[in-house]
């Protein structure tokens, strides 16, 4: 019960928080929906079903063909951070991950983003206290996969919380994400059905 109010504490507090990010250069980023954050997963077709047929579905009305081009989708490929910087490169990726149960990687860095805008020490040191419970701790429900020696250096951080208090585990979760989730979406259904439909007019 004590974690789920963590939960939803933390939820509240991070639901306004802006969504700008300071490294690496990504900028747009919408935070995770777990903590009651915007994104649309019938705008990417994650709610089950036939994903193909959801998407072309959803891409076929104008608003979304005008919003979402063929050029921004291929620059996707050039780098992770390029495809963190599209408002919709990050809602399309972050569903990719949901689908393959992986989200709390991408959740964990945007919350940490939030975490580092935070002005008073004492919210500081209450959110790291959550973000500890909710991410890092052993067993924790959205437990990132990083080292004992790195848990080790956030606990020690946390005694006096700082904006770098969980910069070695953001570094070691966009690694991982950059090396391993990232190609695989590059060759998932998800992103090939977006630039064959965004492209498909331009071949006309």
């Amino acid at each position: 019960m004590q974690l789920e109010n963590s939960e939803s504490s933390l939820a509240k507090e991070t639901a306004h928080a802006p969504s700008a990010v300071a490294m690496p250069s990504l900028a747009t980023l919408t935070p995770p929906q777990h903590l009651n954050m915007d994104i649309d997963k019938k705008a990417v077709g994650y709610r089950g079903g036939n994903l193909k047929s959801r998407l072309q579905c959803k891409l076929s009305q104008p608003a979304n063909t005008e919003e979402l081009c063929f050029e921004e989708m291929s620059q996707w490929s050039q780098s992770l951070e390029r495809l963190l910087s599209s408002k919709y490169g990050m809602k399309i990726f972050q569903a990719f991950l949901k689908s393959e149960f992986s989200d709390e990687n991408l959740e964990f860095w945007v919350v940490c983003e939030d975490y580092k805008k935070i002005k008073s020490s004492f919210r500081m040191s209450s959110r790291a206290k959550k973000i500890f419970k909710l991410y890092i701790q052993a067993e924790a429900p959205r437990e990132i996969n990083i080292d004992h020696k790195t848990r080790e250096v956030i606990r020690t951080n946390m005694k006096v919380a700082s904006t770098v208090c969980f910069e070695e585990a953001q570094k070691i979760v966009y690694g991982l994400m950059e090396k391993d989730s990232y190609p695989r979406f590059l060759k998932s259904d998800i992103y090939r059905t977006l630039l064959d439909s965004t492209s498909a007019p331009m071949r006309m």
